[in-house]
C-alpha cells in the first residue's frame, strides 16, 4: 500500500468528501481517515456510524484506503469537560474552537503522522497562504460558510502541515462538484449544532449533566415574572425557551435574557431585542493567541467578530501587558457573551482569538459589582 503524502479528515458529509476528491484529482497519494468523537451514549441520536458509512463509501468511490480512530475520551478530557465546567459557572463556551485545537488539529494530526502522512487536509471553508515568512489563516471564499472564527486557535506549526482544499469554492459549486463525481454524499444535509447533542433539546442533555435548579425570572427592576429550571440552561440575548407567557401590565411581546446571576440562581429578561441592558461597546479578553506569534502593535485597529457568522464590526484593539486585550467597539454590541470568543480580523486575514472574559454591558456590570472603568 502507498503511504498517503496527505490524509484527509472524512467525516461522512459533502464537505470533506470533496476535500478529498480535490486532492486525489490533483494527483495526491491520499488516505481517508474517519474520527469519532463522542461515544454513543444509547439516546439514539448519535449519528456517527450513519456518518462513518457514508465516509468509507466516499473512499471507496475515490479507490484510497480508509482509517479509523475513537477519539472520544481525548474529546471528553480535552474539550468537554470545560464546556460542563463553563456552563456550569455561567458562562457560554464554543466547543467547536476547543475541538478544533484539541482533537482535529492535535490528535488527528498525530494519527496522520504516524500513518507516514506529511500534512492533514480537513473540510473547512477556509484558506491558508504564506506571508512574509508567516503562514496566515484566511477566510473561506464562500463568506456564509466561512469556518476561519472557530479555526482561530490554530498556530503556525498546525498552519504549516494543514490543507483546506475546498477554502476557494461556494457551496452549490462544492454541492455540483460531489454530484457529478458520484459521492454519495452529494445531497446530504449539512450538520448543524454541537455534535455531541444531535437533534435533541439542548436542555434536556444539559440536565443529565447539570442538574436542574428552579429559580426566579426577572426584569431588569427586580420584578418576579415567571421561573426557570437553572440559569445555565440559557445564555445573553436568547430568546426561546424562556417559556414565559402573558405578563399582567406587560406588552405582548417576546422576552429576552439580558442577564444571569448564578450566585442566587437569577435569571434577568427584558422586552427589547436590543435592551440596553445587554449593550456594550468594551470588552476585555482572557489571553489572546496570535497566528502569527505576536501582536501587530500594542494599539490597532481592525474588525473583530464575538460570535459566528457575525457581520464584520470596526474596533480598536489595545493589546496589555498579561497578553489579554482590551477591546472599543466603534458602536455597542447586541448579547456579548463571556465564554465565547473574540476573534479578530485584518480583511481576510484572521490574526486571532481569545476567550471573552468581561463586557461593560451595563446588566453584567451590575450583577458583577464592576464599574465601567474596570472593563
Amino acid at each position: 500500500m502507498t503511504t498517503p503524502r496527505i490524509v484527509v479528515g472524512v467525516s461522512g458529509g459533502v464537505d470533506s468528501s470533496v476535500a478529498a476528491l480535490r486532492l486525489v484529482q490533483a494527483g495526491e497519494p491520499v488516505a481517508g481517515l474517519f474520527m469519532q468523537n463522542w461515544a454513543d451514549d444509547g439516546s439514539g441520536q448519535c449519528r456517527a456510524e450513519e456518518d462513518r458509512r457514508d465516509a468509507v463509501a466516499v473512499c471507496g468511490r475515490l479507490g484510497i484506503p480508509f482509517h479509523f480512530r475513537d477519539f472520544s475520551q481525548q474529546y471528553w478530557a480535552g474539550v468537554f469537560e470545560h464546556f460542563l465546567a463553563e456552563y456550569a459557572a455561567g458562562r457560554t463556551p464554543n466547543p467547536d474552537v476547543l475541538c478544533n485545537r484539541e482533537v482535529k488539529f492535535k490528535h488527528f494530526l498525530d494519527a496522520a503522522q504516524a500513518l507516514g502522512a506529511e500534512r492533514i487536509a480537513t473540510g473547512h471553508y477556509a484558506r491558508i497562504d504564506q506571508h512574509l515568512g508567516h503562514w496566515r489563516l484566511l477566510r473561506g471564499a464562500d463568506r456564509g460558510k466561512d469556518q476561519s472564527y472557530f479555526l482561530h486557535q490554530l498556530g503556525q506549526e498546525q498552519l504549516s502541515r494543514t490543507l483546506f482544499p475546498i477554502g476557494d469554492l461556494e457551496k452549490p459549486a462544492l454541492r455540483a462538484l460531489a454530484a457529478e463525481a458520484g459521492l454519495a454524499t452529494a445531497g446530504k444535509k449539512d450538520s448543524t449544532g454541537i455534535c455531541f447533542i444531535g437533534e435533541r433539546d439542548f436542555r434536556q442533555f444539559l440536565s443529565q449533566y447539570l442538574p436542574a435548579r428552579q429559580g426566579d425570572i426577572c426584569d431588569p427592576d427586580g420584578v418576579i415574572i415567571a421561573q426557570h429550571p437553572g440559569v445555565f440552561y440559557y445564555t445573553i440575548g436568547q430568546r426561546e425557551g424562556l417559556n414565559i407567557g402573558g405578563v399582567r401590565g406587560r406588552a405582548q411581546a417576546p422576552w429576552f435574557v439580558v442577564g444571569k446571576d448564578v450566585a442566587n440562581n437569577i435569571l434577568y429578561v427584558d422586552q427589547d431585542s436590543n435592551s440596553p441592558w445587554m449593550l456594550s461597546r468594551r470588552l476585555r479578553s482572557e489571553t489572546m493567541h496570535w497566528i502569527g506569534g505576536s501582536a501587530p502593535a500594542r494599539v490597532f485597529r481592525c474588525s473583530a467578530q464575538t460570535r459566528y457568522r457575525q457581520p464584520d464590526e470596526d474596533c480598536e484593539v489595545t493589546v496589555l501587558s498579561d497578553g489579554t486585550l482590551l477591546v472599543r467597539f466603534d458602536r455597542p454590541q447586541r448579547a456579548v457573551t463571556p465564554g465565547q470568543s473574540l476573534v479578530l480580523y485584518d480583511g481576510a486575514v484572521c490574526l486571532g482569538g481569545a476567550v471573552i472574559a468581561a463586557t461593560d454591558a451595563p446588566m453584567e456590570r451590575r450583577l458583577a459589582g464592576t464599574s465601567l472603568d474596570e472593563i
